[in-house]
């Protein structure tokens, strides 16, 4: 694995070009670009990151389009992270705006959900996740996550969290758009700062949701 030193700025126009042509043909003419302008650095990125944060993995480009409407081959951007051994996420992306960093559960399994909305419904767990959150919120992240359109079933109309516990996946996320640090080997550190003021929130999903009963497929893609 070779040493980060930054991401060029043939990385972002490779996502604005593919952004309009997305197909096959375009892609395998500009995989050579792909592999040394995107992969190969957030690769390295990534790596570099992994004996702090926990095993690292990059996501392929290709997208699932076997039950989708939009049929366009390739993802228009570069996902990777680092895992925690109860399975939350520190993510990081690459696309034509320039650098995304998050972390959180992506991809709750059954059980993990079924812990997540008891963590959440506890007058202890839940508000402490609340203010976690107000915390992360007011440093500028953003939450979000996959919502159910009602509230779960048994859950009152009046309960205190309900919005927390309308979750099936939650995340908290930052975009930096393209900053001068960004094509310089100072990225590691600003990924790295990112990820650790984020320790309080996997923290918070290590200790009350914990890792699948059956591994989660979903967080290889």
């Amino acid at each position: 694995m070779s040493q980060f030193t930054g991401f060029g700025a043939e990385a972002l126009s490779f996502y604005e070009e593919l952004e309009r042509d997305n197909t096959r043909e375009w892609w395998l003419a500009h995989k050579s670009t792909y592999d040394a302008a995107v992969r190969a650095p957030i690769a390295a990125l990534v790596a570099a990151l992994e004996p702090d944060f926990g095993p690292a993995h990059v996501f392929r480009p290709n997208r699932d389009v076997r039950f989708a409407a939009d049929k366009a081959p390739y993802k228009t951007h570069q996902g990777a992270y680092c895992a925690t051994e109860a399975k939350s996420y520190y993510y990081v992306h690459l696309d034509a705006d320039g650098l995304l960093v998050g972390a959180g559960g992506y991809h709750f399994a059954p059980d993990q959900l079924a812990r997540f909305r008891g963590a959440v419904d506890s007058d202890l767990a839940g508000p402490e996740l609340e203010s976690i959150l107000a915390t992360l919120e007011a440093q500028g992240f953003e939450a979000g996550g996959e919502l159910l359109k009602s509230r779960p079933r048994g859950i009152p109309a009046d309960h205190p969290r309900l919005g927390l516990l309308r979750h099936k996946s939650i995340t908290v996320r930052r975009g930096f758009g393209a900053p001068d640090w960004m094509f310089t080997p100072a990225a590691v550190a600003h990924v790295r700062g990112e990820w650790e003021a984020l320790r309080i929130f996997t923290g918070w999903l290590d200790q009350h949701v914990g890792p699948p009963e059956v591994e989660d497929r979903h967080a290889r893609r």
